[in-house]
């Protein structure tokens, strides 16, 4: 197979040089470009073939919240790349607002090198990139700063599901795994992923990522989790 195309965005040169050194030491991974701001990364990304994007969020001239809205924008067509954000704990109201513009997940600068090298793989395989506990974590904290006008006609969207994916839904929005969800509902796992995946279709949502993003947005769970 060849190896994950992986552009690196960060406005600090030294940790670029920290992240290109582990990337490099993968026999699956090459670092294929870099940029210290987001008008520079999109100017690279019309010419070169990236599959993973590491995004800072804060950065001169265009941060990585609107330039990951542009990136994901045409993320529709085939070889567009995903976005895992790359933030800190102080941070983490950027790395939501992230996560809205189309971001597959994202994950602290000081993530242990292998829970980075997995991430990775997992955005390029096509999964969401975040535990989903670590997800709840995140909206948890800045649900409560979510508008809540117009929230009824987003409501709308979840008619289409049923009640057994309705059911789903939550739970994965609760931050419970496949695994974990199987066994609360009594399900096989593959049973699950098959609910998961008619979820995605009929909302039109992307990853787990944006079912938990949506979740929140309509009230069908609340800030701590509950429903």
């Amino acid at each position: 197979m060849p190896p994950i195309r992986v552009m690196l965005v960060d406005d600090q040169a030294l940790l670029r040089t920290g992240f290109r050194m582990v990337l490099a030491a993968q026999p699956d991974m090459e670092v294929v470009a870099e940029a210290g701001d987001g008008v520079e990364a999109l100017q690279v990304l019309r010419s070169t073939a990236v599959d993973v994007v590491l995004m800072d969020v804060r950065m001169p001239k265009l941060d990585g919240v609107e330039t990951t809205r542009r990136v994901c924008a045409d993320g529709q067509r085939d070889g567009a790349p995903k976005v895992l954000i790359l933030t800190t704990f102080d941070l983490d109201e950027y790395a939501f607002s992230a996560l809205k513009a189309g971001a597959s997940g994202f994950m602290l600068k000081d993530v242990p090198p292998g829970e980075l090298l997995a991430a990775i793989r997992a955005v390029h395989s096509g999964d969401a990139v975040v535990a989903p506990s670590t997800t709840r974590r995140l909206l948890d904290r800045f649900a409560p700063m979510l508008p809540t006008a117009g929230k009824e006609p987003r409501h709308k969207e979840l008619e289409r599901l049923t009640d057994r994916e309705r059911e789903v839904m939550v739970l994965v929005a609760q931050g419970m795994s496949n695994g974990e969800i199987a066994a609360r509902l009594v399900l096989s796992e593959a049973t699950v992923k098959t609910h998961v995946g008619r979820i995605l279709t009929k909302l039109g949502l992307r990853d787990r990522v944006q079912v938990v993003v949506l979740a929140y947005e309509t009230g069908l769970v609340r800030a701590g989790g509950g429903s």
